[in-house]
């Protein structure tokens, strides 16, 4: 096996504008931990030592327009998508007030920064350039596709989800030595193969009925309650696992319709699922995925070699991921709920194209991104 150099101090920065940040962090802190790869490893949530008013614009805003404003999202996304200096973009967050941040790093002094969000890499770059940081940096790019506020010619190390943003940013002008395309970073229990039947009998499942998944994410938004309304249409029998997050409410509403479901003899069976930090097994029991489509959602989803149906993607990085499961023939997408049934009907009575979905995904999956990002790192120590 090769020998790679331990390295000193890491710092691994996310930022909680939804849940995929995190997740991508964590799943860094558990390879450099199982590779052994570092004298000491740190997870800070970067939001967390900001003010009040950053922390809103970055997660309650967000979840709020995505929601109920997708439209202006997307157009935010599209006029913000422009290269700027980081340097401008450093002024505008100093009105906001990021010091006590600021301190923090200069009291870790770490020797390497790895970001899953652009937020950080930002401040880094802005420290570095007062001599108050000496350290190297590392940006994990979580989505498929790299939005401009990603950029920042100042960072060492680049890691894209797939060829074709290295690509795009090598010829955005980042120096293409510094960009390594890894995918997207997660968890370690999704690289592994369960058997469909027995993850289902564990599950207490029909282990020869159909099952898919609906996400509403870690936070519990979307529009769950019509996806399942439609789903009771379906001519197939069929499990749903209806996945809530920390949506307590929300759990309870489809608890309600659950009822519903059973009382109108519809050929789906719904099954409530709150938050739950053993999302491996419910994929392992799975054969499709329907909702949206966000980096670390998608990623888990392909490495579990599910086939996708995607619902009303929002304006931004989401369409463009789905643009990117499409092209690798790893989804379909639904463009009207009142057709979701259909859509899974279609795929349930075409085995051979469902199977063909998911041996896309599988080919498309990057289940070992994290211990790819961690050895690269590594050896750039050497």
């Amino acid at each position: 096996m090769e020998q790679l150099p331990r390295l000193g101090k890491v710092l691994i920065l996310s930022a909680s504008a939804g849940a995929g940040h995190v997740r991508a962090a964590d799943a860094l802190v558990q390879a450099f931990h199982s590779e052994g790869a570092a004298r000491e490893i740190y997870h800070l949530d970067t939001l967390q030592y900001t003010t009040k008013a950053l922390r809103n614009v970055y997660s309650k805003a967000y979840i709020e327009m995505a929601n109920k404003a997708p439209e202006l999202l997307g157009w935010i996304y599209d006029v913000t998508d422009k290269v700027r200096k980081p340097e401008k973009r450093m002024q505008a967050l100093e009105r906001l007030n990021v010091g006590l941040f600021m301190r923090l790093l200069k009291r870790h002094q770490p020797d390497l920064v790895v970001n899953t969000h652009f937020l950080p890499a930002d401040i880094i770059t802005h420290l570095r350039h007062r001599e108050k940081l000496t350290c190297k940096q590392a940006v994990v790019v979580t989505d498929f596709d790299v939005h401009s506020l990603w950029f920042n010619p100042s960072v060492e190390y680049y890691f894209t989800a797939c060829e074709e943003a290295r690509v795009y940013m090598s010829a955005m002008g980042i120096n293409a030595g510094n960009i390594h395309t890894t995918g997207i970073p997660i968890d370690s229990s999704f690289g592994i193969t369960v058997d469909k039947k027995t993850a289902r009998r564990t599950l207490g499942l029909d282990a020869d009925i159909p099952v898919v998944i609906i996400s509403a994410g870690g936070f519990g938004v979307g529009n769950m309650e019509q996806i399942l309304q439609s789903l009771m249409q379906t001519r197939n029998p069929v499990t749903v696992l209806a996945m809530c997050g920390r949506n307590a409410e929300l759990k309870e509403r489809v608890e309600s319709l659950q009822l519903t479901q059973q009382s109108a003899q519809s050929k789906s069976r719904i099954v409530p699922v709150g938050f739950t930090t053993a999302m491996h097994d419910y994929m392992s029991a799975a054969d499709i995925m329907i909702g949206k489509p966000g980096g670390l959602t998608a990623s888990e989803s392909l490495a579990k070699g599910l086939a996708m149906v995607i619902i009303n993607p929002i304006p931004g990085q989401e369409e463009r991921n789905s643009d990117y499961l499409l092209e690798q023939g790893a989804a379909v997408k639904c463009n009207n709920l009142p057709t979701l049934a259909y859509k899974l009907d279609s795929l349930l009575d075409s085995p051979e194209r469902l199977v063909a979905m998911q041996l896309s995904a599988l080919r498309t999956a990057t289940p070992h991104a994290a211990r790819d990002i961690v050895r690269i790192l590594r050896r750039s120590a050497q």
